[in-house]
């Protein structure tokens, strides 16, 4: 068995435990010894990141050819078209090559925590969301595909990796997880002994579940 911590990482906080600049970090959210990111998530994005005190556990969450996939909850600026969202599922040409093809759906605005800071918004222009899930993992991926498909990113929150997602975590909160390996390699993560959500106050999350409204 392997532990596994799902962390909802807030916006604005490293992936790593330490800033020389003394920006936040994931010490600031996590408690545990010992334990390492598999995978990456940007300081200017938010959801979902695991963490784990397994090497190989570690390799195989974060290593593409084992293509996890990587659901995400898109806001962009403007209205997104189906011409756009037909482009995401192709592939669409970046610089370093055309991606993978994607499974792309417009969503309402789901019911989330607020952002801190807000995203800024222009007046005249509306905005979409959409839920976008890949198997690939380049660096600010999804903020390139849906620039190049013509509507910029504003709020990116990772919903989920595989079968993990981030429901019932509010931002900053964790769960610790007991996980066999050959399930994940699977993509038929098995839960184990659950050790328990903390807030950062210590005590169980009470929040319900992140939901959309067409749930």
């Amino acid at each position: 068995m392997s532990r596994l911590i799902l962390l909802n990482k807030p916006y604005g906080v490293l992936c790593q435990f330490t800033d020389p600049e003394g920006r936040p970090t994931l010490a600031d959210h996590i408690s545990q010894s010992g334990v390492y990111a598999a995978g990456r998530l940007d300081f200017d994005s938010e959801g979902l990141l695991l963490l784990t005190d397994d090497g190989q556990l570690q390799h195989t969450i974060a290593h593409p050819r084992n293509k996890l996939p990587k659901t995400y909850w898109v806001q962009v600026e403007g209205a997104i078209t189906e011409e756009a969202m037909a482009l995401l599922r192709c592939g669409v040409q970046l610089k370093d090559g055309i991606t993978a093809p994607a499974k792309a759906k417009a969503i309402p605005e789901p019911v989330i925590w607020p952002r801190n800071p807000p995203i800024r918004e222009r007046k005249n222009i509306p905005t979409s969301w959409l839920e976008l899930t890949i198997t690939e993992g380049r660096n600010r991926q999804v903020r390139r595909m849906t620039a190049a498909a013509g509507f910029p990113t504003l709020r990116l929150i990772r919903y989920a990796i595989g079968q993990w997602t981030i429901d019932g975590l509010r931002p900053g909160e964790s769960r610790s997880l007991d996980v066999h390996l050959p399930a994940v390699t699977g993509n038929r993560p098995s839960h184990g002994k659950n050790a328990g959500s903390r807030r950062r106050d210590g005590r169980r999350p009470g929040a319900a579940r992140p939901r959309r409204n067409d749930r």
